[in-house]
């Protein structure tokens, strides 16, 4: 079966919340994990409310993009298949999809920050996340 980017289904949340936690988790070492495990029941709340794209391949989720409206909340892939063209395929389909894209990265994810700089978002701003007290940018890319 060939791989695929389709919405995510409702019975795949746990699925998702996973690669979500574990994502964070190894992304974002500098904050302590129980900020992320103790989000974890809000944010599988936004997923219901959020629009989920899933990378599927031989029937497996490898990766997803969480989106409310044209905030791209982030992409997520699972560790095995970093590295291995998961998160920009799904980037490239949002930006078939979007015509503007803006999100938020904590400047000390240098891979994220880098990963995003490569495919033409800008930094437009930087702030102090309140919940975190750790720096972040808010990245902005359009279309043409």
């Amino acid at each position: 079966m060939a791989n695929m980017i389709r919405e995510m289904r409702p019975e795949e949340i746990e699925t998702v919340s996973n690669i979500w936690l574990q994502g964070n988790l190894e992304a974002h070492a500098f904050i302590d994990k129980d900020y992320w495990i103790n989000n974890l029941n809000v944010v599988r709340e936004q997923f219901g409310k959020a629009d989920i794209y899933v990378f599927v391949e031989n029937g497996k989720i490898q990766g997803f993009a969480g989106l409310q409206e044209n905030y791209l909340a982030g992409i997520f892939v699972q560790k095995e298949y970093r590295d291995h063209g998961v998160g920009k395929k799904l980037l490239d389909y949002l930006k078939q999809k979007y015509s503007d894209l803006s999100l938020d990265v904590y400047a000390k994810n240098i891979r994220a920050k880098k990963f995003y700089s490569q495919n033409e978002f800008v930094i437009v701003r930087e702030d102090m996340d309140e919940s975190t007290n750790e720096v972040e940018y808010q990245m902005f890319w359009k279309r043409g």
